[in-house]
């Protein structure tokens, strides 16, 4: 199937406002394996509108030449909305305007929506299992009556998401390394990609806590598996989140290499019948995410780095130090901030000036952290 562009209308909130969400569909209308991704779901977040930008033209070459296995369904910039959220020319696309509510949390859980209604239509059939599964979710969204404009965003995506076999969310940091967010079981299906995309870190959690999109699918798959050993259940929601290094990171010399990273991947799962160029470094092995510390600051100041991204920290060491900005060692005092854990810096903070419980660094260590449990984000 060539490239086709779906342009949908959403009713935003305020009466007399609309907003569109632009879809592409390419690749055969019957392949059994079907690519969900989308991109700057965080609308501040547009690295991977970038990596988008070069990967069509190259997904649409690759279907002329009749290399397509499988289908793909790609939102290049995901979120509408929050591509709106400017204020006095900052840009404030991480959150909803109306509820406050991050574009990535609280997406709804689909085992506790269909895990009852679908598990009398189980059978020893794993194929019509898992279309039961899929034929579950669809009721289940076509029976929502969406209200708020963030509302029947999801809801949109969710319809177009449901039946993916994989689920990749293109994301960025503040300032970082490319790493990943994913599930173990996902993690099983996706070494290729943390090798092909140079990830730095793959972190790994079966509920990070926040109900973020890429869990949705993998979440569903994973807890009715457990609910029913009994019947063969594949694993049919292999999905990530994809974090391509900084905010600032969008050119078009890195987007274009991320394209490529990416097509290779596709290749190398064999949704594109083309020969796999030379193998790339394997990346680190996947640690828990709950290894990694979210460093903090407890008070105001300015900030100063002693590390670089990607230097390897032993517990204690100060990786930076915290200019007082008030007081009466404002201006002259320094507090060292020290690593809570030993492990790879993979991400900064753009801002120099924090305030307090204000994150400024990722430091991925190997050993699950006492604290890291239950909320394991970033807000």
């Amino acid at each position: 199937m060539p490239l086709e562009r779906i342009t949908t209308t959403i009713p935003a909130d305020a009466p007399g406002t609309t907003t569109q969400l632009t879809l592409f569909r390419i690749g055969p209308a019957d392949a059994a394996t079907k690519v969900y991704m989308q991109a700057a779901l965080h609308a501040d977040e547009q690295p991977g509108i970038m990596a988008i930008h070069h990967l069509l033209p190259l997904l649409e070459k690759a279907d002329a030449e009749g290399r397509l296995r499988a289908r793909f369904s790609i939102h290049p910039m995901v979120n509408p909305l929050g591509m709106s959220r400017i204020e006095s020319e900052v840009h404030l696309g991480r959150y909803d305007g109306r509820s406050g509510t991050n574009f990535n949390r609280r997406w709804p859980d689909l085992f506790a929506a269909i895990g009852q209604t679908v598990a009398p239509k189980l059978t020893m059939d794993a194929a019509a299992n898992v279309s039961a599964i899929r034929g579950a979710v669809k009721a289940w969204l076509d029976a929502q009556t969406p209200q708020t404009a963030m509302q029947k965003l999801r809801h949109r995506v969710m319809s177009e998401a449901y039946d993916a076999d994989y689920v990749l969310d293109l994301h960025c940091d503040n300032e970082a390394l490319p790493h990943l967010f994913v599930t173990p079981e996902s993690m099983a299906e996706l070494t290729e990609l943390a090798d092909w995309m140079g990830s730095s870190a793959q972190l790994v959690a079966e509920d990070s806590g926040g109900g973020s999109f890429d869990e949705v699918w993998p979440t569903l798959w994973t807890r009715l598996r457990a609910a029913h050993p009994d019947k063969p259940i594949p694993f049919a929601g292999v999905a990530a989140t994809l974090e391509y290094r900084g905010q600032h990171d969008v050119f078009d010399e890195l987007g274009r290499n991320d394209a490529e990273n990416l097509f290779n991947f596709f290749i190398a799962k064999g949704f594109i019948d083309l020969p796999l160029p030379e193998t790339p470094r394997p990346a680190p092995a996947p640690t828990p995410l709950s290894a990694t510390q979210m460093l903090r600051v407890d008070r105001a100041g300015l900030l100063a780095y002693r590390v670089e991204l990607g230097e390897w920290v032993e517990k204690g060491q100060p990786i930076a130090d915290l200019i007082a900005l008030d007081g009466p060692q404002a201006f002259t005092a320094r507090t060292p901030i020290l690593a809570g854990t030993s492990g790879r810096v993979i991400s900064r903070c753009m801002s120099k000036y924090v305030l307090p419980g204000a994150s400024i660094a990722k430091i991925v260590g190997t050993e699950p952290l006492a604290e890291r449990q239950g909320y394991l984000l970033e807000d």
